[in-house]
């Protein structure tokens, strides 16, 4: 996954939303998003699924866990022998492990960079994590952006996305409405300047494609694979979560959207009072 957008508690009609692209080479295989068992505890996890490495890039567990996952464009060139960073996700959305103890065993598994975003709603934990950085972020109510660097670093699609989040809040009146207007802001192909792209370590002409939401490329070989939205509204004081996706083929075509609704998911949390996820200081 590459680009990212996520609201905490920021909205009381949808105390959870994610909307997310993963940009990844065509010819790796992957499944979309569908139930399955991660290894640790047998738990069922919703997710895609990276078919190479058995790992995935965003998931939720039935148990009130999420995470996702972005890599580091570094200048550094990455460790070929380094385990698969996918494999973190599901090892979180499976554990029971709480986040200070599962930070320290994950931080010393000599991964390639990485940015994980993780929680576990219920118990009212949610962290955002790089091994490029010295110790997890709690992340309080807001709205946060992530791409292929630390959170909240100002590249233009990141920024993009977060004004689109936070204007698509305001303006939905429904979760149709809001997963719209979502889809649409991931769908943006806009280049960023010249002056205004970052330096990552790849030729100025591959920043400038990787600068857009939606990534192609003339060789039709890398781009963005699929756009996934995770929403969660209030109905009476039940919490419904929506996860919906659509993949893209290598000319950009979409799949129909799949749509799946989890009633009472994350379950007893206290998002409702704008509170989800913040946690006291240590």
């Amino acid at each position: 996954m590459c680009l990212v957008a996520l609201a905490l508690g920021a909205d009381t009609r949808f105390p959870l939303v994610i909307a997310s692209n993963r940009d990844e080479y065509f010819k790796r295989p992957t499944a979309p998003m569908n139930w399955w068992s991660a290894k640790v505890g047998d738990v069922p996890v919703l997710a895609g699924r990276d078919l190479d490495a058995g790992g995935t890039w965003l998931g939720l567990s039935a148990q009130g866990r999420f995470a996702l996952l972005t890599n580091v464009r570094s200048p550094v060139p990455a460790d070929a022998k380094a385990p698969s960073r996918g494999g973190i996700v599901p090892e979180w959305l499976g554990s029971q492990e709480p986040v200070g103890r599962f930070w320290m065993r994950t931080a010393l598994a000599g991964h390639n960079g990485f940015n994980l975003i993780a929680a576990d709603l219920p118990g009212g934990e949610c962290f955002w994590a790089s091994n490029i950085t010295a110790h997890p972020q709690r992340l309080l109510p807001g709205i946060y952006g992530l791409s292929n660097a630390g959170l909240d670093t100002p590249w233009p699609k990141v920024d993009a996305l977060k004004v689109r989040m936070r204007s698509s809040l305001v303006e939905s009146r429904s979760v149709d409405d809001l997963a719209l207007r979502l889809f649409d802001a991931l769908a943006d192909r806009s280049v960023a300047a010249d002056h205004a792209l970052p330096s990552t370590g790849v030729p100025l002409e591959w920043e400038r494609r990787l600068s857009a939401a939606f990534i192609g490329t003339p060789d039709r070989a890398y781009g963005t694979r699929c756009s996934t939205l995770v929403i969660t509204e209030y109905r009476g004081d039940q919490p419904v979560t929506h996860v919906m996706e659509r993949s893209f083929d290598a000319d950009g075509h979409a799949s129909p959207v799949q749509h799946t609704v989890l009633r009472d998911w994350p379950g007893a949390y206290n998002a409702r009072h704008n509170s989800m996820c913040a946690m006291p200081a240590s």
